[in-house]
């Protein structure tokens, strides 16, 4: 006997999902509160069995997720060689391995090229054309969504601690930080230059076509569960330059930006507002200043919030505990005008399908706006 497909009930909207964010980017009432979606690909394909989805845009709309990312697509020459037993990105030369688990697996980083690089070795690193993309494929994806929320750029741009960590080991990456490393301080320029390279090509490219994005996205994780990873002063010698001048040409295009920051991160919250961000995800509320309480009474209505729902709540808690997680995480939320309900992270596999299906449905019933 077949199991009939799980659904989401949805409450009357009366915007479309540009309208709605626009609105919740500037403080502004919707209908409801703006949603999204994320999650590692196994529990990604057990909630699409679980919900009949066909496909993924089919998920998105049974969620009713907003947002709709423009990704461009790498055409040009191999950079850097396969090798047996491991998965290298063909942009950045990242080496990882697949890791097993019991409830799927995930890709570990591992090998660390760049480790015990020698004088000149980072420098010679190759780094991708902005030209070798495919900007008129994005473009088309944008005007099939044209009535969603469109962003460009991703958590990777310019994620200096991340992708530099990737490259030659967290480590070794904080270390030449910390030490402002000549030549890795080069490597970050270099990076930097190319990625602002392919979100300024896309932009034009959207422009040129009458399309539109609300969004630029940006990452740099800059905090543990408890404390900062890095010093206020050596975020501002050396993050919040790169991270500026994608900020500077979100600005010029009238772009909000949103910036992705896992862990302990409020610290710099105060130096985003004034840099320019609009939005701050992922807001772990495990971590040190990160509650929703602590947020909500020290930057609301300075800052957009984009999270809050804990993974790590959704995966242990009963269905029960994950609605009211989630409804709690909207009553202090919504009040301050500019909340995006969203997980923390990536939906892990070991998340029951049941408790995903509490959580979006409680965005759906509890985070309506004008209710009593």
């Amino acid at each position: 006997m077949n199991t009939p497909p799980l659904t989401i009930q949805k409450a009357r909207e009366t915007m479309t999902a540009r309208e709605r964010v626009m609105r919740t980017l500037a403080f502004e009432p919707a209908d409801r509160v703006p949603i999204d979606y994320a999650a590692n690909p196994t529990i990604h394909g057990r909630l699409m069995n679980a919900m009949g989805a066909k496909n993924n845009e089919a998920l998105l709309h049974m969620l009713g997720v907003d947002f709709r990312s423009l990704g461009v697509r790498y055409t040009g020459p191999t950079l850097f060689q396969d090798i047996p037993g491991r998965q290298v990105d063909p942009q950045y030369g990242v080496v990882s391995r697949w890791v097993e688990n019991i409830y799927g697996g995930y890709q570990d980083f591992c090998d660390y090229p760049l480790q015990d690089a020698e004088e000149g070795q980072m420098d010679a690193w190759p780094m991708p054309n902005p030209d070798h993309y495919d900007y008129e494929e994005a473009v088309a994806q944008a005007r099939q969504y044209r009535d969603m929320a469109l962003c460009v750029g991703g958590a990777g741009y310019p994620d200096v601690i991340n992708s530099l960590g990737r490259v030659m080991s967290m480590e070794t990456c904080l270390i030449n930080l910390q030490m402002r490393d000549e030549e890795t301080l080069r490597f970050i320029r270099r990076k930097t230059d190319f990625e602002l390279g392919i979100v300024s090509r896309l932009i034009d490219a959207l422009h040129k076509a009458g399309e539109k994005p609300l969004l630029m996205i940006l990452g740099e994780d800059l905090g543990t569960q408890h404390t900062p990873m890095i010093s206020l002063e050596l975020f501002r010698a050396v993050i919040r330059p790169a991270m500026q001048r994608f900020i500077d040409l979100a600005k010029s295009h009238d772009l909000a930006v949103m910036v992705h920051s896992c862990g302990s991160s409020s610290w710099a919250y105060e130096d985003y507002i004034d840099m320019g961000v609009r939005v701050v995800d992922t807001l772990q509320p495990e971590a040190t200043n990160m509650s929703p309480e602590y947020l909500a009474a020290n930057f609301g209505g300075r800052l957009g919030f984009h999270g809050c729902i804990s993974t790590a709540a959704i995966a242990n808690l009963t269905a029960a505990g994950v609605e009211k997680h989630c409804a709690d995480t909207l009553r202090i939320m919504m009040p301050t005008g500019g909340y995006f309900f969203a997980p923390t992270h990536m939906i892990q596999d070991n998340t029951p399908v049941e408790n995903i299906i509490m959580m979006y449905q409680t965005a759906h019933r509890a985070g309506v706006y004008g209710r009593g």
